[in-house]
């Protein structure tokens, strides 16, 4: 594995997560400024956001005011004592920004899927101190958003920052945008010293569940929050459902639990507890290699008698089977045919192996 050579600057709080907050889009001068005076008595409060430019699906809906709003964004700062920040997505919108004195940018999800956009936009940040925040891309793959962190820290970016905002799913589910929090903990593993800021509202969809988001987040020790805010949700332009109003926030962060991490409490108990699962984990992989094994027997022998590898009604039965069997131990379905999934993916791949070879 390719080694990351990331040393993130931006100092993460103590005592409490960093919050980015403001409306999705500035809409109105007189939008932008009553959100702002509104937010002004939040002291939790770290950057005010806010949409400038945005990258719309379809033409004709609100994309933004540009640079006229990036002057508006400004005199928030000035007139509120916010520091201010922004999604950039082309070196013109960093030239337009860090002219007016904007103190951090974001990059958008739409963004970071292609390398040759992060490549200009990060070329045009080359020597600049400012803070970054790269958000995950659409999809989920960790190695393109480590791919665009990389290309800003490479030209100098040195206080940056991770933004975890889900990810596009067709599946089913309560979220707009689908957690996959192995991707955000996978990065956290990689690059330890990294702030994690969680977009909640993005992930959400919906501003009912933000609080339950949030907390969520805080309990799988996200470093931040970013979190839509609007004077009037309802008449917003963009993503009305899942902003929330300057109250309504004020409520969220003043009720959000901080909880202890495990290096702030007794160590005999957990310890005990982590020894246990140590040990059920190494019975776990001792199986599962004796299980391969047999499986290798079995490729070797189907092979011999000249056997199909995937015995379709054999593979049925046995995930009815363990199924029922996980249910009856209180195992959840989902994660027992995910799991049963990926082992029977490798009983293919080993026995698929020892066919080409006998074949060559």
């Amino acid at each position: 594995m390719k080694e990351i050579n990331i040393k993130s600057e931006w100092k993460i709080k103590t005592d409490f997560p960093i919050i980015v907050a403001g409306p999705c889009s500035a809409e109105t001068e007189k939008q932008l400024f009553s959100t702002a005076e509104a937010m002004q008595h939040i002291s939790q409060i770290d950057l005010f956001r806010a949409g400038i430019w945005k990258p719309r699906t379809r033409p004709g809906d609100f994309e933004g005011k540009g640079e006229e709003a990036v002057r508006w964004l400004v005199d928030v700062k000035e007139k509120y004592g916010f520091a201010v920040c922004t999604e950039v997505a082309t070196p013109k919108h960093v030239e337009v920004c860090l002219k007016h004195g904007v103190d951090a940018l974001w990059i958008g999800s739409r963004t970071v899927v292609s390398p040759f956009a992060i490549s200009e936009i990060s070329a045009a940040l080359q020597g600049v101190d400012t803070s970054v925040m790269v958000k995950n891309p659409m999809n989920p793959d960790i190695n393109l958003w480590i791919g665009a962190l990389e290309r800003f820290y490479n030209v100098g970016i040195k206080r940056l920052a991770a933004v975890h905002r889900g990810f596009f799913t067709y599946n089913e589910t309560h979220f707009r945008n689908d957690p996959v929090w192995q991707i955000p903990f996978e990065l956290k593993r990689r690059i330890p010293q990294l702030p994690l800021i969680c977009d909640v509202s993005h992930i959400s969809g919906n501003s009912k569940l933000i609080a339950d988001v949030s907390q969520w987040a805080l309990d799988l020790e996200m470093d931040g929050l970013m979190i839509e805010t609007h004077i009037e949700p309802k008449k917003a332009l963009t993503d009305a459902k899942q902003q929330l109003t300057p109250n309504e926030l004020n409520t969220l962060l003043n009720t959000l639990q901080i909880k202890k991490t495990s290096e702030n409490l007794p160590q005999k108990v957990l310890n005990r507890m982590r020894q246990d699962i140590d040990d059920v984990d190494n019975q776990l992989i001792q199986q599962l290699g004796r299980r391969l094994e047999i499986v290798r027997q079995m490729g070797e022998y189907k092979q011999e008698h000249n056997m199909t590898i995937l015995q379709m009604e054999r593979w049925k039965k046995v995930l009815e089977e363990r199924i029922d069997k996980g249910l009856g131990l209180g195992i959840k379905k989902e994660f027992l045919f995910k799991l049963l999934q990926l082992i029977h993916q490798e009983s293919i791949r080993i026995q698929s192996e020892i066919n080409s070879k006998k074949n060559l």
